[in-house]
């Protein structure tokens, strides 16, 4: 199946792309799939959204049909 990344803000800046579709498997983690797709993402001050809802890095993904990659953000 494939899944569609998302990457948002910093997120964006560091992996080099806005949008990505990859294939995957749905016992895959969003952690397992970074690891796959962008080797060195520093996954720890992010947050994953599968699906437009916050996930653990470590769940399976099931048949999701998208991944965000959420940076920290700051308000004002």
């Amino acid at each position: 199946m494939q899944v569609k990344l998302l990457a948002f803000a910093q997120a964006r800046d560091q992996l080099g792309w806005p949008e990505r579709v990859v294939d995957c498997e749905p016992g895959e983690t969003p952690r397992a799939i970074l690891a796959r797709v962008a080797p060195g993402a520093r996954l720890e001050t992010w947050r994953v959204a599968v699906d437009e809802e916050y996930q653990s890095w470590d769940s399976p993904i099931g048949h999701a049909r998208e991944i965000a990659l959420i940076p920290p953000v700051s308000g004002g």
